[in-house]
């Protein structure tokens, strides 16, 4: 199925029920086939269900069927809706890219239908993938499954990462839709997240700024320039026994420095999703990832990529509490405070290593 792109104008909106969400995601499902594929007839929608999960877009779980010139297709799909509310301010039309793209590779990826980048059909920004079998489990690391079972897709996690590192992104065209960071790519992140933080920011954080010049003074080259998944975890995967069988949202895929994926997973705050103590902790993460890349992972640039995400998980909690306090998200979210001391504490370290003349 080729995927096709939607564009808008202001007369092509639907009017929708919002008294019936079901109906009006139906409704432009509907519509947004019919405009993708002219000769579609018959189109039926089964077990249109908003799934868990989620806390950026909606998600939607259907079968789809339809005839059309080329004959009778079914298909499991899924819709990710952008919702009213959002922790993350991304583009479908980047994630629709980068997942067109991974199509060509061996990434286990959904491959994707169709974009309704301005909400045509759909009320909001949307993108339409295959459903993937498998489960979604955050805490698939550290559930009650056998060690060696935990410790297989452990390591997996590790080779997937590895694998995606390895996409050739200028074959696929990603730099055009992407675009390349200018400079030091953790300056490059950096500043997103800096603009990102001042969107949301109600009220001081001395903590945060302080924290955020210590990253700039400090911020590393990077080895090479690679496809970044930007969220990588378990919670972000659909798993089946001791196979990983797609890793999913891509929304905050960019190009940048390998290390951000592998700061991300090292974070000390996230040990529970990632780690299984005493059998996969930060040393074995890193020296797998060393062996299958022959990349050198300086630890002292792999620290700074720790407290970088720690402050960028505080931006998008800021995000969350303004957002709730607009009206926009249902949630209640605490500020970052909670993210503070391990942020200080990897500092300490680094400087500590500074006055021992060799990095951490």
């Amino acid at each position: 199925m080729k995927a096709t792109a939607m564009s808008r104008t202001q007369a092509d909106v639907h009017a929708v029920d919002i008294d019936d969400p079901v109906a009006q995601v139906a409704d432009g499902m509907r519509s947004l086939i019919a405009a993708a594929i002219p000769s579609a007839r018959e189109i039926v929608l089964k077990d249109l269900v908003r799934s868990a999960g989620g806390l950026s877009r909606e998600n939607w779980s259907f079968d789809a069927s339809w005839t059309d010139d080329s004959g009778v297709h079914t298909f499991p799909l899924m819709l990710m809706r952008d919702a009213a509310g959002t922790l993350l301010n991304t583009e479908r039309q980047r994630e629709f890219s980068v997942l067109k793209a991974l199509a060509n590779t061996d990434v286990p990826a959904p491959q994707v239908f169709w974009i309704d980048k301005p909400g045509r059909w759909l009320g909001s920004p949307s993108i339409v993938m295959t459903r993937m079998p498998g489960q979604c489990d955050y805490m698939v690391l550290n559930n009650s499954s056998p060690l060696d079972v935990r410790l297989t897709l452990a390591r997996a996690f590790t080779g997937l990462m590895a694998k995606l590192h390895a996409v050739d992104w200028q074959m696929q065209g990603l730099d055009s839709s992407l675009g390349l960071p200018e400079g030091k790519p953790s300056l490059h992140e950096l500043a997103h997240w800096e603009a990102e933080y001042q969107k949301a920011q109600l009220e001081p954080h001395p903590e945060l700024e302080y924290i955020l010049a210590w990253l700039k003074r400090r911020a590393p080259e990077a080895e090479s320039i690679v496809l970044v998944h930007g969220d990588f975890k378990p919670g972000n995967a659909l798993v089946e026994g001791k196979r990983i069988t797609a890793k999913l949202d891509w929304e905050t895929a960019h190009l940048g420095d390998p290390l951000e994926d592998l700061g991300w997973v090292t974070n000390p705050v996230r040990k529970r999703e990632h780690q299984i103590a005493g059998h996969w902790e930060r040393q074995e993460i890193v020296a797998a990832y060393r062996d299958l890349t022959g990349r050198t992972v300086r630890e002292a640039d792999l620290l700074w990529w720790n407290v970088f995400s720690c402050w960028k998980l505080s931006v998008i909690q800021l995000t969350a509490v303004a957002e709730f306090v607009a009206g926009r998200y249902n949630r209640v979210f605490q500020t970052p405070s909670w993210l503070y001391r391990p942020m200080f504490q990897m500092m300490e370290t680094a400087q500590a290593a500074d006055k021992a003349g060799s990095p951490p």
